[in-house]
């Protein structure tokens, strides 16, 4: 499949220096950029959504998700 992309300058310069850094071609991190969109669209809707009546609360909150914080050692005294 064949897709046309019209990208500016500012936004051709910030591309080829991110492929750069991951040792791809501009055509090859445009395709990663795609692809990786794509698996996380997948997984979002996946997710299940919290169903909130209130609609103020639902703009002000957020699911806390993901690693969980580490807990940090406290040192005993003698």
């Amino acid at each position: 499949m064949k897709l046309t992309v019209s990208i500016s300058e500012d936004e051709t310069k910030v591309l080829r220096k991110r492929a750069d850094k991951n040792y791809l071609t501009l055509i090859e991190q445009i395709e990663d950029i795609i692809r990786r969109s794509c698996i996380s669209s997948q997984r979002a809707s996946k997710l299940k959504q919290i169903k909130i009546d209130d609609k103020l609360v639902a703009i002000f909150s957020r699911e806390r998700r993901g690693r969980k914080p580490l807990k940090k050692k406290t040192k005993k005294k003698k």
